[in-house]
């Protein structure tokens, strides 16, 4: 079949891909069952929405732990121009079903939960063509570069300005740019809230398993992620670039205003990754290998 080899996995990676669907599913039915309880909550301060955000970014960060065990597999630019259309017609589609009530809330539900999945997957693409650790200092610089001036003075300005407007007045189709926003689940909040964009995602996912690729222990409360993949153990990981995106969104909740996340977690990274360099020179020890201690390429 022409599309056989488009479609096809080892059996070692049909059962991470398996894992990650059914982890996105069950992440989405778990943010609508807390998005319906809290509509009752009367109290919705900045304390209560910290709290509903860390809960969902943290169930979220377990989400990653399948895709660290990927096996590399060798693939033609076919492959990924079939699957980076394929998902974008998915994201398109799920976007055109009509829905309303208590449906409407599902349906959003399962966007965010898909959204996450495909941010996940080509955030694993993206990471085979890092071949030293160093390489993800450029990567950061041009992020934030790119991110800011999008915010200050390009497209996403204007996006964030159309999405303010059709929250404060929901008429009509909502802007393009709610396919690929990620709503969670607020105290108070009538339905889920759009709360930071695909690309942020693409790149918390980036920072882990390029440090899983190359030994780096990311992981802020215990063993590295592979680690506890390998054991199947789940609500131990907690990966620095999550929790950067949770500050950078925490910033935004607190001050009322658009943050754009991409910078600051770049920031949080690099500063991160410098204070372990440091702390390590001091200590005598490596800590930029040249080449990953595991395989080169990623699916």
């Amino acid at each position: 079949m022409i599309l056989h080899p488009l479609t096809t996995f080892s059996q070692a990676n049909r059962r991470q891909i398996l894992l990650l669907i059914v982890g996105h599913l069950l992440w989405s039915a778990v943010i609508f069952l807390l998005s319906v309880s809290s509509q009752r909550l009367a109290v919705a301060g900045p304390g209560w929405s910290g709290i509903f955000i860390a809960l969902q970014l943290y169930a979220a960060a377990q989400l990653l732990l399948p895709a660290l065990l990927l096996h590399p597999e060798s693939r033609r630019r076919s492959f990924y121009l079939f699957w980076g259309l394929s998902l974008a017609l998915l994201i398109w589609l799920l976007n055109q079903l009509p829905a309303s009530g208590i449906g409407q809330e599902l349906l959003t539900a399962l966007r965010s939960g898909a959204l996450l999945l495909i941010a996940t997957v080509t955030a694993g693409a993206l990471a085979r063509y890092v071949h030293r650790l160093w390489e993800i200092i450029p990567v950061g610089i041009v992020m934030t570069l790119a991110d800011f001036a999008s915010w200050r003075y390009g497209p996403t300005a204007t996006f964030t300005e159309q999405i303010e407007h059709y929250r404060l007045s929901p008429e009509g189709a909502p802007p393009l740019v709610d396919m690929i926003l990620i709503k969670l689940a607020f105290p108070g909040s009538i339905g889920l809230a759009p709360l930071f964009g695909i690309s942020d995602w693409i790149m918390v996912v980036f920072f882990a398993i390029v440090a899983d690729r190359f030994g780096v222990n990311d992981n802020l409360i215990g063993a590295s992620g592979e680690s506890l993949a390998r054991q199947g153990k789940i609500g131990r990981y907690l990966p620095i670039s999550v929790l950067a995106l949770y500050i950078a969104t925490l910033l935004a909740q607190l001050t009322g205003h658009f943050i754009p996340a991409l910078p600051l977690i770049a920031l949080i990274m690099l500063l991160w990754y410098t204070a372990r360099f440091l702390l390590q020179r001091q200590q005598g020890k490596k800590i930029l290998p040249s080449s990953p201690d595991k395989d080169e390429n990623r699916p």
